[in-house]
């Protein structure tokens, strides 16, 4: 016998609403809850830190920030109780470490880099991540690659994270110097903390100590002074960081100048 929709509605009505309602409020929890794991911070600094391997080198480095119950869960599996604050995994030590499987290479703006004749690499914190394979290619052979002329420009907020990369920083300018190309690689540090900044003071990083500077850059007077450096040229802007300072670079890509020199810009962001 057929029920009306009247008396459904009276009967079962509102238990039936009262479950719909409860489902869509649970597959909305879950669908929140992935969207945080898979492209939430945490997610992208263990994407985004995974250094490519080149022809010469057949290995890769992950270098993994502590920011959430993820990461901390994932440096418990990874480290002893009494080394959750070395910086280097204890290798040495005889423990059973969890499998990671990999997925890639996977493309990425930033190869074009290698393309232009001026490339300006513009790298906020954590982001500089990308660009870590860039630079060993060029410490590998810059030879038969279009760049002739790099700017990178590394903004961090403490002394400590220029310590990720700062012996692949040294090793590239002096291989330049070696090599008798000063000029190919410009680089650049600015520190928005002054706290600690005695640790990277030393013969060791001489190198970086003279291009490290306390506040922001100023944008505005960079482009200008590449635009007068390369006039008439077509320079590759990649950046990958903060919205603000992607925003920034977009705005003054877009300018013209009156040095006749083109900037394209490309951009991968982790936030």
């Amino acid at each position: 016998m057929a029920v009306s929709w009247r008396s459904w509605l009276a009967n079962e009505g509102v238990k039936h609403l009262c479950l719909l309602i409860w489902m869509s409020l649970n597959v909305l929890l879950f669908w929140k809850t992935f969207l945080l794991y898979n492209q939430g911070p945490e997610y992208h600094y263990l994407h985004q830190m995974l250094g490519c391997p080149t022809e010469t080198k057949a290995t890769f480095g992950v270098h993994l920030k502590i920011v959430g119950d993820w990461t901390e869960r994932f440096r418990d599996l990874l480290l002893p109780p009494s080394s959750q604050d070395s910086e280097i995994v204890p290798f040495i030590q005889s423990r059973n470490y969890p499998k990671l499987y990999i997925d890639g290479p996977f493309g990425s703006p930033f190869e074009e880099s290698l393309n232009y004749e001026v490339s300006l690499c513009v790298a906020g914190g954590i982001g500089v991540t990308p660009f870590a394979s860039i630079l060993n290619t060029l410490l590998d052979d810059w030879k038969p690659y279009k760049l002739r002329r790099l700017y990178f420009i590394w903004v961090c907020r403490d002394i400590k994270s220029f310590c990720w990369f700062a012996d692949l920083l040294c090793m590239l300018y002096n291989k330049f110097w070696q090599e008798n190309r000063p000029d190919y690689v410009n680089i650049q540090l600015y520190l928005s903390q002054t706290d600690g900044i005695q640790k990277i003071i030393g013969e060791k990083y001489h190198a970086l100590n003279s291009r490290l500077l306390i506040g922001r850059p100023r944008w505005k007077l960079i482009f200008d002074e590449i635009a007068k450096c390369n006039r008439g040229k077509t320079v590759g802007v990649f950046c990958c960081g903060p919205n603000s300072i992607s925003k920034t670079l977009h705005k003054l890509s877009n300018q013209n100048n009156t040095y006749g020199t083109r900037f394209e810009y490309n951009k991968e962001s982790f936030s």
